[in-house]
C-alpha cells in the first residue's frame, strides 16, 4: 500500500519519503480541530502531513505536535494545553461516531448525496461525482 502511495504522489509531484512505522493521529485530528478554529486549518493539516508522510515523525509525540502547530504560527503553549487537557476529544468523537454512521471504512472517502467513492481517485472520478450531484464549480484563485 505504501509503494502505491509513493507511486501516485511521485506522479503528482508531491513529497513522499520512507515511513517505516505507522503512528497514531488521534491527536493530531484533536489538534486540528483547534487549528481548524483558528483558521489555520488547512496550514496545519498539510504541515501533519508532511510532518507524517515525507518527515517519518510520530504524530503521536506531543513534542511533535507543538512543533508542527508552531510552524503554521500557532501558539505552542496553546496546543500543548489543548493536547493535555484533550479539548477537542469529543469533537473528534463526534467525526469518528458520524463516520462510523455513514459506513466510512477507508481513508479517504469522498461522499455526496448516499455516492461515494472510496481511495485515492483520479480528478475526473471527483468532478464526475460533483456534477452528477449538481455540485457547482468555484473559482479555486479565491
Amino acid at each position: 500500500m505504501l509503494a502505491h502511495l509513493k507511486n501516485v504522489a511521485g506522479d503528482l509531484g508531491l513529497p513522499f519519503g520512507d515511513r517505516e512505522m505507522t503512528y497514531n493521529s488521534r491527536l493530531a485530528q484533536e489538534l486540528g480541530k483547534w487549528a481548524e478554529s483558528k483558521g489555520a486549518g488547512d496550514a496545519f493539516h498539510h504541515a501533519v502531513f508532511r510532518a507524517y508522510f515525507v518527515e517519518g515523525e510520530n504524530i503521536a509525540e506531543l513534542p511533535v505536535l507543538v512543533r508542527t502547530a508552531e510552524s503554521v504560527n500557532l501558539s505552542g503553549e496553546d496546543a500543548l494545553a489543548i493536547l493535555q487537557d484533550r479539548t477537542y476529544k469529543d469533537a473528534v468523537d463526534s467525526d469518528w461516531q458520524r463516520s462510523y454512521e455513514l459506513q466510512v471504512t477507508a481513508v479517504p472517502t469522498f461522499a455526496c448525496n448516499h455516492q461515494t467513492l472510496v481511495g485515492a481517485q483520479p480528478y475526473q472520478a471527483l468532478e464526475k461525482l460533483l456534477l452528477a450531484n449538481n455540485v457547482k464549480r468555484r473559482n479555486p484563485l479565491r
